[in-house]
């Protein structure tokens, strides 16, 4: 008996050890051996980075559905940053209870062909100060947009400030992605991959600051945020493990990633989820968002909690994605 126990605990172990085995690999999509970095990373200025989010932020306040004039002025903004580095930057407006809205798009590199689209919405929630969300990935487009001016692209790149994000407007047809989405499938539009930038700026070195939305994710990933996130689908590990690999290259930051099925809460939380909807292969860049930032959807969501040398790092593993994806 003593032996077809020990047999029992060890083929249990074994079988655990497996199932672990190939949770990690499909969530994780571990890249193997060491990434060399990429010889031409370049870099961000955090004061830059600053200075806009402190301008979406207080400048546009309170910039959400109900303020459509002050999301008009900040849709402007935007243009008018954009229009710094690209000359082919247009609206793209649609209408809501009688309201106009704008997503603002900037296209980098060929006129046909393939594109890669990069988005971000510049909606808050409510009367939030929204720097972090999602004043830091709007702040991104436009430093983005900066660097892409210079470059020699071989396909083409949209950048597209959203409109419309934050409930009650989120998961509906009435939000800017999908709008943009929705014509992007409409014209036919091969889109080889879209990205969301959706909270870039919040990081923490403390002990437990990292929360996950199930138990078993705290076998696999730090307790401690001070990580950039992909997030994708359970289908896309391909598409994840190769933007990590990419990004990874160019930023001092670790690049944690995860594909998963869009019931765990938080995969589809921002834009990304409109081109999944639209069947385009798409990942978010993210902080992780409420898992991490407390300050999430509350007043505290201000400038000031921001990491901006951080957020710099961070854009310029982006950038390398972006070019070489």
């Amino acid at each position: 008996m003593l032996v077809k126990l020990r047999r029992f605990l060890f083929l249990l172990l074994i079988t655990l050890f497996l199932f672990l085995s190939i949770i990690w690999y499909l969530l994780m999509q571990p890249i193997l051996g060491t990434i060399d970095k990429a010889s031409d990373i370049e870099t961000f200025f955090p004061s830059k980075l600053k200075n806009t989010v402190n301008t979406l932020v207080y400048d546009f306040y309170p910039r959400d559905g109900t303020h459509p004039a002050n999301m008009k002025r900040c849709a402007r903004y935007i243009k008018s940053e954009l229009l710094k580095s690209s000359t082919r930057v247009r609206y793209q407006t649609y209408v809501i209870n009688q309201q106009t809205y704008y997503n603002v798009i900037a296209s980098f590199g060929p006129d046909a062909g393939q594109r890669i689209i990069v988005g971000a919405h510049y909606d808050s929630a409510g009367s939030t100060p929204g720097a972090d969300d999602n004043a830091s990935g709007v702040a991104g487009l436009i430093a983005l947009a900066d660097k892409l001016k210079s470059k020699d692209l071989t396909t083409r790149i949209d950048l597209v400030a959203y409109a419309l994000e934050e409930p009650p407007y989120f998961k509906t047809d009435q939000m800017g992605s999908a709008w943009h989405a929705f014509k992007m499938r409409e014209e036919k539009i091969d889109i080889k991959l879209m990205i969301s930038l959706e909270m870039l700026g919040y990081f923490s070195s403390l002990e437990s600051s990292q929360q996950y939305p199930l138990p078993l994710l705290n076998l696999f990933y730090p307790n401690k945020g001070n990580y950039i996130a992909i997030i994708g689908l359970l289908n896309q590990g391909g598409i994840t493990k190769k933007a990590k690999s990419l990004m990874q290259a160019a930023t001092k930051m670790e690049v944690y990633s995860i594909n998963a099925p869009r019931i765990i809460p938080g995969i589809d939380f921002s834009d990304h989820l409109n081109y999944w909807n639209e069947g385009y292969p798409a990942i978010m860049i993210t902080d992780t968002a409420f898992f991490r930032n407390h300050a999430y959807h509350t007043a505290d969501d201000v400038p000031d909690r921001l990491d901006y040398e951080k957020m710099a790092d961070v854009l310029s593993g982006v950038l390398n994605l972006i070019t070489k994806y």
